[in-house]
């Protein structure tokens, strides 16, 4: 078969499978043009997902006939010249607009500002029209009608109008967080009109309009730099996470990418404080040199490639867990607002949240200091864990002035105990509701992983050592790791082909359900299954032996231990929720509970 030269349009039509996939990779295309031209507002027109109609109109710096005749043509673009060494625009292929118009119905309107009129050129199925002039504001008007009528194969793998109309909004979303001083509106017959007024320098608030207020409420800010790398961005509390991962968004020099290695870095960053299954919020914007990324490893520049991929991994989760510590102790704000609703006819607990996955305080805890008329006494040893609790000095007359003064804690001071399991605290201005096991979970796991790093864990052994029955493989598996699991105070034999023998637990758990310990261990084991997997995941081990420890719940406390508990919480790090993402407490404000009887 001889070998022929491909025409143009169907060289285009080739090209277009790459870069246009569906209507919103359109829209990210002509979109992305009119940032790069400079543009302050930017208008979205939608018909049948996309697919009917597709016009974005800009106000950027347009173009004459000469850039317009050229602008339709493959490869020919402003935005570089000879290297893709230094890309600094958000386009540089020059693909898209040929591309659109092989496979669509094209038309372009344009005027430079210093111009008295427009002109305008139109591509047919990859057939390029005569330019003629044409009324046309500053700036430029694109319109795609009928995508993909020349590739009529191409309409069959598109999904509904509605799916195809929600991905573009989820285009102009990202593009708008990426630039807040852009106005964007998004509107046409097939949906109802969004709009993002420009927010000035302002990003949190550009945020807050696309992830909502509440998002303002519970984000930590982020700014860190490491080497010639810069991360700045927000990121969530814990406990304000979502179903998908559809609400975490990152910008590589302003770029909107959905890269894999940045996504795991933010899974990587969150572990032990995320529910399996929920997935945290987060807008991350990176910026290096651009010799350092490659933003030219796929047609629709969504993928980028770094030079040092563990630099940057390294400064996203050290960035991201340094803020949760430094801030993330605080549970999301939306759960007031939730406890609210519950207690109104006909409420229906929303899908998007956990189970109990109501909220705490707003402001990060400040460092505990001893109230006056307290001291700070060690307490004796508690479920195995030593806490500092605040007991009033042998003054009979200061016991009723101190009981106040403890509620101006951020934890406040507790009043009752209900099921067993939950206290109930007063703070200065409402109450906060403790689960106690969940809180405790958290504080046994946050003392192990201290001492972690510092020494081996003191472990108490059992008089009569529990023999655990299990499958004769992870039996081989536990005991490959057994010098490690002594590290944590966890002392295991061999029993048997199909047994392990617990001998040591370790002494901070107090009393241990080691069966269910044991089998979980086996299975993680078996999951991560590498010589040095354990190594790496100690405190993931840690937060499973945490779990399995008998704590508080059904225990019934007095009021210097609930008290000794708050104080705690107060100034351990993560105590917002436990070792899954659940959180340890809720608060509701004196507001609130008035609203509820209607008293304001």
């Amino acid at each position: 078969m001889a070998i022929r030269q491909l025409s143009e349009t169907l060289i285009n039509q080739i090209a277009a499978g790459e870069v246009i996939e569906r209507p919103a990779s359109a829209a990210k295309e002509l979109i992305e043009n009119a940032l790069d031209a400079g543009a302050t507002r930017i208008e979205i027109a939608t018909a049948g997902g996309g697919k009917a109609l597709l016009r974005v109109s800009d106000n950027g710096s347009g173009m004459d006939a000469a850039d317009l005749e050229l602008a339709v043509r493959r490869h020919c673009t402003s935005k570089i010249s000879e290297t893709l060494e230094d890309i600094r625009t958000l386009g540089f292929r020059g693909e898209a607009l040929p591309s659109i118009g092989s496979v669509a119905r094209l038309s372009i309107a344009s005027r430079r500002r210093d111009s008295a009129g427009g002109n305008e050129i139109a591509v047919t199925g990859g057939k390029i029209m005569h330019i003629r002039p044409a009324a046309a504001n500053p700036g430029t008007i694109v319109e795609v009608r009928d995508l993909f009528f020349a590739t009529p194969a191409r309409l069959k793998f598109l999904k509904t109008e509605k799916a195809e109309a929600g991905a573009i909004t989820e285009i102009v979303k990202r593009m708008a967080i990426a630039f807040p001083a852009v106005r964007f509106v998004l509107s046409g017959s097939d949906r109802a009109t969004l709009e993002f007024p420009a927010t000035g320098d302002d990003h949190l608030a550009r945020m807050a309009q696309v992830l909502g207020k509440e998002f303002r409420d519970n984000a930590i800010a982020l700014d860190a730099v490491r080497e010639e790398v810069s991360l700045t961005g927000f990121a969530g509390v814990p406990t304000f996470n979502r179903g998908n991962s559809a609400h975490q968004y990152a910008f590589v020099n302003g770029r909107p990418v959905q890269d894999k290695l940045i996504l795991s870095a933010i899974r990587g960053a969150y572990a032990e404080t995320i529910p399996s299954g929920r997935f945290p919020v987060a807008v991350l914007s990176i910026t290096l040199d651009p010799a350092l990324v490659d933003v030219n490893v796929h047609p629709a520049k969504s993928d980028v490639r770094f030079r040092d991929p563990g630099l940057v991994r390294g400064l996203i989760v050290g960035a991201i867990r340094e803020a949760l510590a430094r801030d993330g102790s605080r549970a999301a704000t939306t759960g007031a607002s939730d406890m609210l609703r519950a207690f109104r006819p006909g409420f229906q607990p929303s899908a998007e949240r956990p189970r109990g996955g109501w909220s705490a305080e707003t402001s990060p805890f400040r460092p505990y200091q001893p109230a006056a008329g307290f001291s700070e006494r060690p307490q004796p040893s508690f479920d195995g864990l030593s806490m500092p609790t605040a007991r009033a000095e042998p003054q009979p007359a200061a016991a009723p002035a101190a009981a106040e003064t403890i509620t101006r804690y951020p934890l406040g001071a507790a009043r009752a105990q209900i099921h067993a399991n939950y206290i109930v605290a007063q703070t200065e201005d409402g109450l906060v509701i403790v689960d106690q096991h969940a809180a405790h979970e958290r504080l046994v796991f946050e003392a192990m992983r201290k001492a972690l790093h510092s020494k081996r864990l003191a472990s108490q052994v059992l008089l009569i050592p529990e023999i655990i029955d299990i499958p004769e493989e992870d039996c081989d598996r536990l005991m490959q790791h057994a010098g490690e699991l002594a590290e944590l105070g966890l002392a295991i034999e061999r029993f048997g082909p199909g047994a392990i023998a617990v001998r040591e637990t370790p002494a901070m758990l107090g009393e241990v359900d080691a069966h269910g310990l044991i089998r979980q261990l086996a299975d993680e084991i078996a999951e991560w299954d590498t010589a040095s997997g354990l190594s790496a995941k100690l405190e993931y081990v840690a937060a499973t032996m945490a779990c399995h420890g008998s704590v508080r719940s059904g225990r019934r406390l007095r009021p210097e231990e609930m008290n000794a508990l708050l104080r705690e919480m107060e100034v351990t790090p993560g105590s917002g929720q436990c070792n899954h993402g659940r959180p340890t407490y809720i608060e509701l404000k004196l507001s609130d509970i008035e609203r509820l009887f209607g008293r304001s």
